[in-house]
């Protein structure tokens, strides 16, 4: 089973995904955002790790084809938070921000179709958990509109590999 889980900024997407694994031992847990030392993120990460089962793993990074390749192929269940911070991540590491759109564009691309791939082999249950761009508000400046575009395209493609998508708002779940 591959899940999409979608929503805006405390919408409770991330609590919706770990309540779908609940009853399953050994998930490993992918916090897909910095890697660098951001105080928030860590404290996100901790406040995370707190509330899920003992025997949960928790992996940081921005490899999440890997370990999907790794832990989903071998048949075990993994939860992935967030595609929106995996997103920020991945343009932060190969310092584009600034750079032309096409190149940002098809520097994601790439590791998006690895993570297609990943995810459509994974043998096991697979919880993605990302930020819904269709319905935010977006300021109008190149970064939040390149953020924006890219994510909906992460969006679309994971969505289109998974078995559900489910929309979050207000903790309220929506099965699409």
């Amino acid at each position: 089973m591959k899940v999409l889980v979608t929503g805006g900024v405390r919408s409770g997407k991330s609590r919706h995904a770990e309540v779908l694994l609940a009853a399953t031992d050994a998930v490993t847990y992918v916090a897909a955002g910095p890697t660098y030392d951001d105080a928030d993120w860590a404290a996100r990460v901790s406040a995370h790790r707190e509330r899920r089962p003992a025997a949960w793993s928790t992996e940081e990074t921005r490899d999440v084809a890997g370990v999907l390749g790794r832990a989903g192929t071998a048949g075990g269940p993994v939860l992935v938070d967030c595609l929106g911070t995996w997103l920020t991540g991945v343009i932060d590491e190969a310092g584009l921000w600034e750079a032309p759109v096409e190149v940002v564009e098809a520097h994601v691309l790439a590791l998006l179709d690895e993570l297609v791939t990943a995810v459509a082999r994974a043998a096991g249950t697979v919880v993605l958990v990302t930020n819904e761009v269709g319905l935010g508000v977006v300021p109008e400046h190149r970064s939040a509109r390149l953020f924006r575009d890219l994510l909906g395209t992460i969006n679309q493609r994971l969505g289109a590999v998974c078995d559900e998508v489910h929309l979050v708002v207000a903790g309220r779940v929506l099965r699409l």
